[in-house]
C-alpha cells in the first residue's frame, strides 16, 4: 500500500467510483445476463465467471454470457434486454463492500465531504443510490451521462468538484479501473487504486501510475493520515 502524496490537511473531499469500489454489484449484473442465457436454453454460468467483467457493465456481461462484443449485429438488442433485466433486480444482491460503511462514517466524522463519479448511467445510478442508505450522506453523485463525457475523460470529476464547490486538487479519487486513475490524474486529483474490486489476476496496477493503492476500503483512512 503506497502513501498518498497529498497531505491530509490539503484534502477536502473524497470521490469514489461506484461498482467494484463502493459496492459489489456483480451478483445482480451477472444474474441479469444469466437469465438471458437460461431463457434461451443455455446452461447457467457461475458468478465467478461474470465477476471479473462486472466493471465493464453490459459489454462485460454479454461478453461472458454470449461471447458477444459491441460490433455484433445483435449487441444493441441484447444490451437493452440486459438493461431491462438489470433494472428489475439491481438491488436484490448488491451490497457495499466490507468496510465501506465504516469508511464513509469516519470520513464524515473527519469533516470530509464525499461523492460518487461513475460511468453507470443515471437510469441505474439514481434508483440504486436512493435505495441504499449508504449514499444518504453523499454530497454529489455523477453518472456516466451527467456530462457529455464519461471516464477516462476528466469532465465528470470536474463536474463533481464544481457541484461541491471544491477545487479538484483538494479532492482524492478512488477507483478500481485504469480509466478511473486516468480520469483522476487528468483532473489533477490525488488518485487511489482499489485492488479489492473486479480486477483480473493479470492486471498490473503499477502501470496505472496511481498515487497509492488499497487492498480494502479502510486502508484509505491510513493513506489520509490522522484527522
Amino acid at each position: 500500500m503506497g502513501r498518498l502524496m497529498l497531505p491530509m490537511e490539503q484534502v477536502d473531499a473524497v470521490l469514489f467510483d461506484l461498482d467494484g469500489t463502493l459496492i459489489d454489484s456483480a451478483p445482480d449484473l451477472g444474474a441479469a445476463a444469466d437469465l438471458m442465457r437460461v431463457q434461451r436454453g443455455l446452461p447457467s454460468l457461475p458468478l465467478s465467471q461474470y465477476r471479473p467483467m462486472a466493471g465493464a457493465g453490459a459489454r462485460g456481461m454479454l461478453s461472458v454470457g454470449f461471447g458477444m462484443g459491441p460490433d455484433d449485429a445483435q449487441f444493441a438488442e441484447l444490451k437493452e434486454e440486459f438493461f431491462a433485466n438489470y433494472e428489475r433486480c439491481m438491488t436484490q444482491q448488491t451490497y457495499a463492500f466490507d468496510g465501506v460503511d465504516s469508511l464513509i462514517a469516519q470520513l464524515c466524522q473527519r469533516g470530509l465531504r464525499w461523492g460518487v463519479v461513475t460511468n453507470k448511467s443515471a437510469r441505474f445510478t439514481d434508483p440504486l443510490t436512493r435505495a441504499m442508505p449508504l449514499f444518504a450522506s453523499a454530497s454529489v453523485v455523477i453518472s456516466g451521462d451527467t456530462t457529455p463525457h464519461a471516464k477516462p475523460h476528466p469532465e465528470p470529476l470536474f463536474e463533481a468538484a464544481r457541484r461541491m464547490g471544491i477545487a479538484p486538487d483538494r479532492c482524492v479519487y478512488v477507483g478500481d479501473d485504469e480509466r478511473d486513475i486516468v480520469a483522476g490524474l487528468a483532473a489533477g486529483m490525488a488518485t487511489v487504486a482499489a485492488t479489492y474490486g473486479y480486477l483480473g489476476v493479470q492486471t498490473d496496477i503499477t502501470q496505472w501510475r496511481a498515487h497509492a493503492s488499497i487492498e480494502n476500503p479502510l486502508d484509505l483512512l491510513q493513506l489520509l493520515g490522522s484527522a
